[in-house]
């Protein structure tokens, strides 16, 4: 979500008019309206966000760090975004490495202590304009194909796509190809997924299969005798039968980017 998006749904779960903020605040009306619906020409100053972080009951400094970073420039703001993907991939790449556990345990307590920080840091700040999701590749709404996963679920993508409220940082997107999954998702859309999401019969997945290393994305139903149908969304297809076995993963659509 925007910052104003953020703003107008906690102003209207508190029942608060744009009125009764502006007496508040001391900004007018109009003004506050540009800011929630993204018409504003210039920026809400760190005065009015302190302001309205304490009438709207935000944390102190949440309203600034979102503003702040909605002013980068977006070639600035990709850098950042990357960068911090990047520092995820690397914590992951050093501890998987440490074996001989009396020549890391030091370096081990580090990483952790430097997690616990950075994990504080995110949980004081639960609203946010939106994390990037790396598009780590395509997969087939169709017959399973090839896959080449990118390093996942820790990796650094060619591309990103910007997901509001998600807060998996193992999150990945793909694109569709094929026709399976129409008309609900049409090749060319960027679906999300993520790992965390639990899962229910009927929902739309990416499945990946241990061998041969392939891919699809279908609908999931768990079947008796460890059996998973995989069911396309199209009716022209017939669904595909699976063991069990055969599957070693399998994450929840969670948001999708559709071309227009």
């Amino acid at each position: 979500m925007s910052l104003g998006e953020i703003l107008r749904q906690r102003r209207e779960e508190m029942d608060l008019t744009l009125d009764e903020v502006s007496n508040k605040v001391g900004f007018s009306k109009p003004y506050l309206s540009t800011i929630e619906t993204g018409k504003v020409n210039n920026p809400p100053s760190d005065e009015l966000l302190r302001k309205l972080e304490k009438v709207l009951k935000f944390q102190a400094g949440q309203l600034l760090v979102i503003a702040h970073r909605e002013r980068m420039p977006a070639d600035v703001r990709q850098i950042v975004e990357s960068t911090e993907s990047q520092n995820k991939k690397l914590w992951h790449v050093v501890k998987s490495m440490m074996k001989d556990q009396n020549q890391t345990q030091r370096l081990s307590q580090i990483l952790e202590a430097d997690k616990l920080e950075q994990e504080s840091v995110v949980s004081a700040m639960p609203i946010s304009a939106g994390k990037l999701v790396p598009i780590i590749n395509k997969v087939a709404a169709g017959y399973p194909a090839d896959f080449d996963d990118l390093d996942y679920p820790v990796g650094v993508a060619d591309d990103y796509v910007r997901c509001p409220d998600l807060h998996d940082p193992q999150a990945f997107a793909v694109r569709v190809i094929g026709d399976s999954m129409e008309p609900k998702f049409r090749e060319g859309d960027i679906v999300v997924f993520s790992p965390v999401a639990q899962i229910e019969n009927g929902d739309d997945c990416f499945v990946r299969f241990s061998e041969p290393h392939e891919t699809t994305f279908k609908r999931v139903f768990y079947e008796q005798n460890d059996i998973v149908r995989l069911q396309p969304r199209n009716e022209k297809y017939a669904p595909v039968m699976m063991e069990g076995k055969r599957i070693n993963g399998v994450y929840k659509a969670v948001a999708k980017v559709e071309r227009l």
